[in-house]
C-alpha cells in the first residue's frame, strides 16, 4: 500500500463514514416511514463503502473511533448538520452527484479503487436518484418546501468546490468532474424551479479545508457522539 493510496482511501472513506453517521441520525425522526427506511439503507451503503476504504488504510475500527478531529480527512460538506429535511436532501444531492460521477470514472480506470467503485456505483446511482427525486418534489412543491430548499441550497453552496480539489492518489480530471457536476446539479435545480445559487464556491468566502483536517464547529459534537461508546468501553464486543 503506497502512501498516496492510503491518503486517498482515508479521504474517500471518511466522506462515506461521516455522511453515514449524519444520515443515521434520522433514524426515528424521518418524516414518513418509507423515508426512514430509505435513509437508513443509504447510510448502510455508505458505511459499507467506508469499511472497505478504511480497511485499505489500516484498522477500520481504530480509524473510525480513535482518531482525533484534526485527523479526519472528510469533506466539510458531509459533516454539515442535518438541519430540516430540505437541508438533508440538498446536502445529499450535492454529494451524491459528485460521488456518482467520481465512482464512474474510478470504475472505468485500472487504479486501486476501480474494484470498489465498480461494485458501489450502482448503489450510489440510487442515492443520486433518491436525492434528485426529492429535490424535484420539494423545490416544485409548496411555497414553504420551495423556500426551505432555496435556503438550504444557499447555505450549502459554499461547500461545493472542495470535492473537486486534487486528492493525492485519486487519478481523475478534477476540472472535468466539476464541470459535469455543475451541469447535472444545475439541470436538477432548474427542473425543481430553484435558482442556482450565485454565492462563492471558491476564494475567500468559500468553505472547505476538511481534506487538511480543518473542520467546522458541528463536526466535533458529531464525532463525540459517534465515538462515545467505543471510547467508553475499549475492547468491548457484542
Amino acid at each position: 500500500m503506497t502512501d498516496s493510496v492510503r491518503t486517498a482511501a482515508l479521504a474517500l472513506g471518511d466522506d462515506a463514514l461521516v455522511l453515514s453517521q449524519r444520515l443515521g441520525e434520522w433514524a426515528g425522526h424521518a418524516p414518513v416511514l418509507e423515508e426512514e427506511v430509505a435513509l437508513a439503507n443509504i447510510a448502510l451503503d455508505l458505511l459499507g463503502q467506508a469499511r472497505v476504504l478504511l480497511s485499505l488504510a489500516g484498522d477500520e475500527d481504530e480509524l473510525a473511533y480513535l482518531r482525533e478531529e484534526r485527523e479526519f480527512r472528510n469533506l466539510q460538506l458531509v459533516e454539515q448538520p442535518n438541519g430540516d429535511f430540505a437541508h438533508t436532501i440538498t446536502r445529499q444531492l450535492f454529494f451524491s452527484v459528485h460521488q456518482h460521477l467520481l465512482y464512474e470514472r474510478l470504475a472505468a480506470g485500472d487504479g486501486p479503487f476501480a474494484p470498489l467503485a465498480a461494485k458501489a456505483v450502482n448503489e450510489v446511482a440510487y442515492h443520486r436518484d433518491h436525492a434528485e427525486q426529492w429535490t424535484l418534489r420539494l423545490g416544485d412543491g409548496t411555497p414553504e418546501s420551495h423556500e426551505r430548499m432555496r435556503r438550504a441550497c444557499e447555505a450549502l453552496w459554499r461547500f461545493t468546490a472542495e470535492p473537486f480539489r486534487p486528492v493525492e492518489g485519486v487519478d481523475v480530471d478534477g476540472e472535468a468532474l466539476e464541470a459535469a457536476w455543475l451541469e447535472a446539479v444545475t439541470e436538477v435545480l432548474e427542473r425543481a424551479t430553484l435558482t442556482v445559487p450565485t454565492g462563492p464556491r471558491s476564494l475567500s468566502w468559500a468553505a472547505g479545508a476538511g481534506r487538511q483536517g480543518i473542520h467546522t464547529e458541528p463536526f466535533g459534537r458529531m464525532l463525540a457522539e459517534m465515538q462515545h461508546l467505543h471510547r467508553s468501553h475499549p475492547g468491548a464486543s457484542w
